[in-house]
C-alpha cells in the first residue's frame, strides 16, 4: 500500500465514457486503481486513452480510499476550463508524446 503521485500537469483517462461525461456535461469524474495523489485545484491537460490532447480541466476533488471490493482506489472529480483547438491539441499531444507516453519516459 502506498501513494503514486500523478505528474502536475497530466491527466489521462482510461474510459471513453468518464471524458465525454466531461465534455458533455462540463463536470465529470474519474476512477483511477491505486492510491494517487492529484493536485486539487491546478489545473492539468486531460487525454484521451489514446493520448490525445483534448481539454483544460480543474481538479476539484482527489479522494483515495478502499471500496467495498478491498481494491484501493482514487476518485478525481474535475470540472472543464475548455476544449483545445486544433493546433493547441496537435503540439500539447506531441509534447506528451516526447515527455510521457513516448520511449523517453523510460529514463
Amino acid at each position: 500500500m502506498g501513494f503514486q503521485t500523478e505528474f502536475n500537469s497530466v491527466c489521462k483517462f482510461k474510459s471513453e465514457q468518464e471524458l465525454f461525461e466531461l465534455l458533455e456535461y462540463g463536470r465529470g469524474k474519474m476512477v483511477k486503481q491505486g492510491f494517487r495523489v492529484f493536485p486539487t485545484g491546478q489545473k492539468v491537460i486531460a487525454y484521451t486513452p489514446d493520448n490525445v490532447a483534448v481539454a483544460i480541466v480543474k481538479i476539484v476533488a482527489s479522494i483515495a480510499e478502499i471500496n467495498f471490493q478491498n481494491q484501493e482506489v482514487t476518485e478525481v472529480e474535475m470540472q472543464l476550463i475548455r476544449k483545445l483547438n486544433e493546433e493547441e491539441s496537435r503540439i500539447q499531444t506531441a509534447l506528451a508524446d516526447e515527455m510521457f507516453f513516448g520511449e523517453q519516459a523510460e529514463g
